[in-house]
Parts: C-alpha cells; structure tokens; sequence
C-alpha cells in the first residue's frame, strides 16, 4: 500500500514545491517522516513518534502535469521537466536511505501522462542525450489509459462531440488530427528504451458520458457524433461522469456495444440520447491481453469503488493477468 501525493485538484504547488534543492529536501523529508516512519503529531491521545511506521510501502506521485497546464490554476513552467526528475531522485535518496535501516526496499512511483506531448514537457524518459531519466528513480510508472477523451463537467473539454476515452488502438473513424490510444502512449515510452516492466496501464472503472447525441450514418451508433454536453452524472457536480455498475444500473437503454477494431466498449442510447465511455470485462480481457504480449508489468485502475457488488470489472482483470499483477 502507497501514499499518493496530488492529483487532478491537488498538483497547484507541486511546481514551487520541486523549484530548489532545499524545497525539494524539505518536501521529501516530511514525507518520509510521516507516511513511512509513520510520526504523526498527538491528538486526543492517538499518535506520536512512529505510531503510523508500517502502514505505507512506499510513496506514488501523481503531478498532474509537471511542464504542462494542469487543472486550471496550477503551477506549472519549463522548468518543472528537470525539476521532476530531481524531486524524484531526491525521494529516493531519502526512502534508500530509510530502507539501509529498516531492511526494507521501499517503492516509489508516478502516475504518468498518455499524452506523448505532455510526456515531452515533463518527463525525462531516456538517457539518449546524457541526462538522468526518472526511471533510474521509479520503481514503475503507471500509465494514464482513459480520459483521452470527455466532455468535462464543466462543458470545458469536448462536449460537442464524442469520443472513446480508453481506446487500445486509434479508431479509423476518429476525425482528429492527434492521436490519443493506450498503444500509442505505451510506445512513447518504450521508444525512448523504458523497460516494459516498469510500466503498467490504467483502466476507467467509470464511464464518461455526452447527451443529444446523435446516431450518425448506420452503423455509427453515436461514435465520434454531434453532442449538446455532458451526460448527467452520478453526482451533481460531476456531470458526465458515473462509476461503471451506476452506469449500467441507472442509465435506461444504454445498450453496450464493442468496437473491435480499436477496442473500445461504450454503450448509447439512441437517438439523441446518451453515449458512454467505459471499459467493462470485455474490454479489460482485450487490452490484458494485449500488455501481456507487451511484456508490461500490470495494470492500474482508477477506482475501485466504481466496480459492481460482485467485483465483475476486478475479476475480470485479475482473471486476465495470472498472477495477480493488477495494482
């Protein structure tokens, strides 16, 4: 079990935080102390020094992005590209360090863009020109395998127009002049001499959804169609986003269907209706398949509560990869 710093909503410092070797210092430091020799500060009688020691295995960082705009509001420059891989070495000097006393080899590490531009921007991948790369740091990366597409729950993405967003291979149909496939990025990293095994693949235990979709030529099924904005979502705030089993559950007529030539399951409505993008068993037991011949190290997924009662995404994907290499 790892700690995760950042996030989404929750990267607007990590910029400042990574500036200075001090700041880096300072940063790693109190994360070493609290998440793995587990002093926490007394309150109500609980906690203390080491009170907390055994919890944490290690330390993921999730800055979305380093070297490229973020969620709005973030703090982001060129600078952050080399200041990444310098906050990441300074993690592993310190857990290294914590580990020589404790016996323990304690892991480190980061979710990472699909988005080879952004990959570009802030991410030292390869030693090709003589520089560190963030690999001889990270224990593995995973990999960003969803959201390649969405309408937001603002309207701010793409609400006129659906997309797959987990999608194995680049749609024929896609109309846009960029690429955005689970191959794609996986190759960006393994062109530039990353070991597969220090990767794994993300998967959506969530649907991202457009309404007034239309159905498009025959056969279309609202692929790649005219939308008026993002589907209702499970929660107010989050429009056109549901946790797989609330999508199935919840959204009348959503018949799913599988577009096999670029692996990617989604269900519609209709005519005018909704259109959803999600990964369900099959897409799962196709793209598992598929990192395996890769020789990825495993999958991740993003998240857990979005999974029917019974597990069926889980299963699905600890049944794909034998010996339980699903993080």
């Amino acid at each position: 079990m790892l700690i995760s710093l950042g996030g989404w909503t929750y990267s607007k410092f990590f910029s400042d935080a990574a500036a200075t070797p001090a700041a880096r210092e300072k940063l790693v430091r109190s994360c070493v102390d609290m998440y793995l020799r587990g002093n926490l500060p007394v309150y109500n009688g609980a906690g203390g020094p080491g009170s907390a020691a055994g919890i944490f295995d290690g330390i993921d960082l999730d800055w979305e992005w380093p070297g490229a705009e973020g969620h709005p509001g973030n703090h982001w420059g060129p600078h952050d590209k080399a200041n990444n891989t310098a906050l990441l070495a300074e993690f592993r000097r310190q857990m290294d360090a914590l580990g020589a006393t404790t016996g323990k080899r304690y892991l480190l590490t980061a979710f990472t863009p699909a988005d080879p531009a952004k990959i570009d921007a802030g991410w030292d991948i390869t030693r090709a020109d003589g520089t560190p790369s963030v690999f001889d740091s990270l224990d593995f990366a995973n990999v960003q395998g969803y959201d390649f597409h969405g309408a937001g729950s603002d309207n701010s993405w793409e609400p006129n127009r659906t997309g797959h967003q987990g999608n194995l291979y680049r749609d024929a149909q896609d109309p846009y002049p960029f690429e955005f496939s689970v191959e794609r990025a996986v190759r960006t990293y393994t062109d530039a001499g990353v070991n597969p095994r220090k990767l794994t693949v993300g998967f959506a235990f969530y649907g991202r959804g457009w309404q007034g979709v239309a159905a498009g030529p025959a056969g279309a099924d609202g692929e790649w169609q005219s939308a008026t904005g993002a589907a209702p979502g499970q929660f107010a705030e989050e429009a056109g986003t549901r946790g797989y089993a609330n999508l199935v559950a919840m959204v009348p007529g959503c018949t799913v269907r599988h577009d096999t030539q670029s692996v990617s399951a989604f269900c519609y409505t209709g005519a005018g209706g909704q259109w959803w993008t999600f990964d369900d068993a099959w897409s799962i037991g196709q793209k598992s398949a598929w990192l395996k011949r890769q020789n990825l190290l495993g999958a991740m997924v993003w998240e857990m509560s979005g999974d029917t009662a019974g597990g069926t995404l889980m299963s699905a994907l600890h049944n794909a990869l034998p010996g339980g290499s699903s993080r």
